[in-house]
Parts: C-alpha cells; structure tokens; sequence
C-alpha cells in the first residue's frame, strides 16, 4: 500500500518545474492530484482504490475531462515509481464534427468587436484582434511586446518551444496607435493598471461582458475560440494544415485537425453540392 503525502506532492511539483513544464500544467497537475488526495480522505492507495476513483470521475465528468484528470495521476505514480498504480484512460472516437454551439462564426467576431469599440474599451478591442489575426494562445499574448510590434514580429517560448509569429502590417500600425496612446514604453502592450501582462480570467471576464450587447451566445465567448477562428479561416483559404500547425505551434497535426473541424450542418451543404443524387 502507498501513502499520497504533502511531501510527495511537493516533490513532484518541484520535480514538474525542474521539466520545464508550463505554469498552467504544473496547476493543473497539482489541482487534480490534491481532489484525489481529499476524496481519499487519509487512505493508502492501491489499484483498486484508483480504479474506484476511475468508475466516480466516469459518473461525474465526460470523458475528456476524465482523461485529463487521469493522466494527472499517471504522471504522479509514474514519477513515483508506482506502475502497478496506473490505470487506463478512456478510449474516445475522435470526433469529425465540430460543436455548432461553440462554434464562434466571423459574423459574430465582427459583433464582438463592435461591441467592444462601442463600450470603448480599446484594450479588448486590440487583442481580440490579436489572437484573431495571429492565432496566439491568450498566455502567449505577454510575448506581443513593445519590441515586437516594431519589429513585426513575436518570438513565442511556449511548453519549451521557441518559434516566431508574424504581426500583420494592419495590426502593427493598430497597436503602435494604442501602445502610444496608452503611453506604454516597453514590455507587453496588453497589461493590466498595475502594468502585469493581462491572465487568463481577466481576458475571460471582459469578453463575457460583451456577449448580450453582441448577441453572441456566451458558451461561444472565450479566448481559446479566437484562436480557433484564425485556423479555420487560415485553413479555407490556404488548405496547408501542415504549414498551420507549425504557426499554431502543435506538435502534432492531430491536434491542428480539432481546430479546423467543420460543424455537421457545413458538412451537408457540402454532401449537397457533389451532384451525385437525382430525383
């Protein structure tokens, strides 16, 4: 039997930062790990405990979601030297269609920033059009600098990857106006009053405000789908997804299909236009 302590916790997240993992991975790792210790409640752990753990998440989450927490203590049991503790994730059919009701459409991109420009709130206004242009991650967004507007170009350091993005001339000329206005000398050009470079939940909250002036349905709203929405467009009109994962930064092109992923709906209109049915 083995026991899940404080101090073995620790270890593994110091052992998580010495790999160089991102910030938002050691989180995440340390979240899900410090659940299962709970729900433990002071118990040793064996196989059985785990495959219990296994059958409640299944209950409770969908199986993404299961995975994920998952391979969080597989990691863990791995780094412990644990084996006869790691349990299968769940075996899930990769789907060919996207989510209508995630699906974040140009029309309403534009919507959302009308309704930004309106509100007048400049900084949303500008990275949206940020990620929506250049496809960045809302955490690579620190990396659109002051230096790299000048230069037109980002150097991204992400999950131990180093690659460059190019900023489009429009976007360029856009921020130098805002970064003058906001009289940013140096450093990130999206910051908070306090000059941090702008997280996740604030990025999250901001655009949530906006959703009922955009009428734009707030499953929709979220960073990650601008970031979607430069894949897709970037892929209708180029079809070179190769060439798409390496601006996106995926390691593999697996994961670059997820974003360019039609809706079932698009998929018909094309089925429709193969002129293979006769009445």
């Amino acid at each position: 039997m083995k026991a899940i302590t404080e101090k073995i916790v620790k270890s593994f997240e110091l052992y998580l930062h010495e790999e160089e993992r991102s910030d938002n991975t050691i989180a995440k790792y340390m979240r899900d790990i410090r659940y299962f210790r709970v729900w433990l409640g002071g118990r040793e752990v064996d196989k059985s405990v785990v495959l219990e753990y296994k059958k409640e998440l299944c209950e409770r989450y969908a199986p993404v979601s299961v995975n994920s927490i998952l391979s969080s203590l597989n990691a863990l049991f791995m780094y412990m030297n644990w084996y006869d503790l790691k349990v299968k994730t769940l075996k899930i059919q990769r789907r060919i269609f996207a989510d209508k009701e995630k699906e974040l459409t140009k029309a309403e991109y534009e919507r959302l920033l009308s309704a930004a420009k309106n509100k007048k709130n400049e900084r949303l206004y500008y990275l949206m059009q940020t990620i929506g242009s250049t496809g960045l991650r809302i955490s690579e967004l620190k990396y659109v600098t002051v230096d790299a507007v000048d230069a037109g170009q980002a150097t991204i350091n992400c999950k131990g990857k180093i690659r460059q993005v190019f900023l489009p001339r429009q976007l360029c000329k856009m921020l130098k106006v805002y970064i003058n206005k906001q009289n940013i000398i140096s450093g990130p050009v999206f910051v908070t009053k306090n000059g941090k470079p702008l997280d996740r939940s604030t990025v999250w909250k901001m655009l949530k405000d906006l959703c009922e002036s955009a009428c734009v349905a707030r499953s929709k709203v979220f960073p990650h789908n601008f970031r979607h929405l430069f894949a897709k467009t970037f892929y209708s009109m180029q079809k070179d997804i190769v060439r798409l994962a390496d601006i996106l930064g995926h390691s593999s092109i697996e994961t670059t299909r997820i974003y360019t992923m039609e809706t079932g709906e698009v998929h018909i209109m094309q089925i429709q236009k193969l002129g293979l049915l006769r009445c």
